[in-house]
């Protein structure tokens, strides 16, 4: 299990990356805004122009220090990757799972199954809290279609039977985003999921929030000695981590989207924080970001019971735990992966 350290969040457009000794210097121009030292960082995540310098990123794949670059605008643009130090046998093992649909769907099962099962717990918080302002009718019925597409998901006998019951599941549980959204509802309509580009504010923070989550796994598998980009569930693509969305299908629904949901609810979140581009793509502006940013590391930090090995973690070690959990699975310490079921 790897520590849970400080993300360092870079979010001045003109900001440009440097390493002094030991530290991450951060520059604008001819001025130095921030120094940090580069031990005490697990993640650096810039949404710059101007980047990072070669002898930094070195260091921090060196240190096994993830660096993600996003533009200003909060599109994913690349990730620093260094040499790998994973258990040759255990990525090979992996790759003939990868390979193998009779495998590979025992692992994609749990994982879709894990997603439903959060999806369907989503709902049932909301009924369970604010009864009084939803639709309970509605919302119970979507729960109770979910959990009876649970057992259809555990026993599916293809990928593309189990991809089928997850985008039902998905189309179901997105049915009811807009009813879980009791506050500034004029200003957060959600109708249908869109992306490449997000069409609205929903949409555009749901975006946002996928990409960190999904950067946050790809690490955390790295960090384990598992291959990020060769999937169980999710097929192969170039550039793609297919690894990473898999593990992030069963964490969505209770890390972003709970999240997302309190935001707005709490009003933390405002039309005010979105800007609208000329292609009709919405995304996070710069004061959205820095306050998502801030809410998400906040968040992080917050102490759960792990449902699985009924320990006491921060939020932001979850992804860290099932990539341990999923290799040692791999490796056969482990009969069946468990994925992460919030209760």
């Amino acid at each position: 299990m790897r520590k849970l350290l400080n993300t360092l969040y870079v979010m001045t457009e003109s900001c440009y990356l440097t390493l002094d000794g030991e530290n991450i210097v951060i520059q604008d121009g001819g001025k130095t805004l921030g120094r940090f030292p580069l031990h005490t960082l697990e993640n650096i995540i810039c949404f710059t122009y101007k980047g990072a310098s070669p002898a930094l990123m070195g260091a921090c794949a060196e240190r096994r220090t993830g660096m993600c670059f996003f533009s200003p605008g909060g599109r994913f643009l690349a990730r620093a990757v260094g040499k790998e130090y994973g258990n040759i046998l255990l990525r090979k093992e992996q790759y003939r799972i990868s390979d193998d649909e009779t495998r590979r769907i025992v692992y994609a099962r749990n994982m879709i199954t894990g997603k439903i099962f959060n999806s369907r717990w989503s709902i049932e918080r909301t009924l369970r809290d604010h009864s009084c302002r939803v639709d309970a009718g509605k919302l119970k019925q979507i729960s109770d279609t979910l959990r009876d597409t649970l057992p259809k998901a555990d026993s599916a006998p293809g990928l593309n039977e189990l991809r089928g019951l997850e985008g039902k599941a998905a189309e179901q549980y997105f049915s009811v985003l807009n009813d879980m959204i009791l506050n500034q509802k004029e200003d957060f309509v959600f109708t249908t999921r869109t992306r490449r580009p997000p069409l609205d504010n929903l949409n555009a923070v749901l975006s946002f929030a996928y990409t960190i989550l999904a950067g946050d796994c790809a690490n955390a598998l790295s960090g384990t000695g598992l291959d990020p980009y060769a999937g169980f569930m999710h097929g192969d693509r170039p550039g793609r981590t297919s690894l990473a969305l898999d593990l992030m299908e069963e964490l969505r629904p209770v890390l972003a989207d709970r999240f997302i949901i309190t935001l707005i609810n709490r009003k933390m979140l405002q039309a005010s924080h979105f800007e609208k581009q000329k292609d009709g793509a919405v995304l996070l502006n710069s004061d959205g970001r820095k306050i998502f940013l801030t809410a998400w590391q906040n968040h992080k930090k917050e102490i759960i019971t792990h449902p699985y090995l009924k320990e006491k973690m921060e939020w932001g070690l979850v992804p860290h735990v099932q990539a341990l959990l999923l290799a040692r699975t791999i490796r056969g310490d482990l009969e069946e992966y468990p994925p992460f079921l919030w209760k």
